[in-house]
C-alpha cells in the first residue's frame, strides 16, 4: 500500500510528522478516511479519535479535544487542531 506524507499540528507544535498509508478523523458529517493519491479535500474536525495507520501497519491515535481542520492536497494531508490529549 502506498503511503503519504501527514503533518499534526496544535498551536503549541508539532504532535505528528511521519509518512502514513491510512488516516482516519471526525469529519463534521461524520468520520472518514484518506488513503494515498486522495482527491484535494477541506474539512473541518471535531473533537475525537484521529487514527493513522504508518507504513508498519502500527496505529497511532490522536485525541482532538477541540475543533480543527483537515487539508489533502498533492498526496500530504495537514492537520491542525486546537488541542490534544
Amino acid at each position: 500500500m502506498k503511503s503519504f506524507k501527514i503533518s499534526v499540528s496544535t498551536p503549541e507544535g508539532s504532535v505528528y510528522n511521519e509518512e502514513g498509508r491510512y488516516l482516519s478523523a471526525p469529519g463534521i458529517e461524520g468520520f472518514f478516511g484518506i488513503m494515498a493519491d486522495h482527491a484535494p479535500f477541506i474539512s473541518e474536525l471535531l473533537p475525537g479519535k484521529i487514527t493513522i495507520t504508518d507504513k508498519s501497519e502500527e496505529k497511532t491515535v490522536i485525541v482532538s479535544k477541540g475543533k480543527g481542520f483537515l487539508e489533502v492536497s498533492k498526496n500530504k494531508v495537514t492537520v491542525l487542531l486546537d488541542s490534544v490529549q
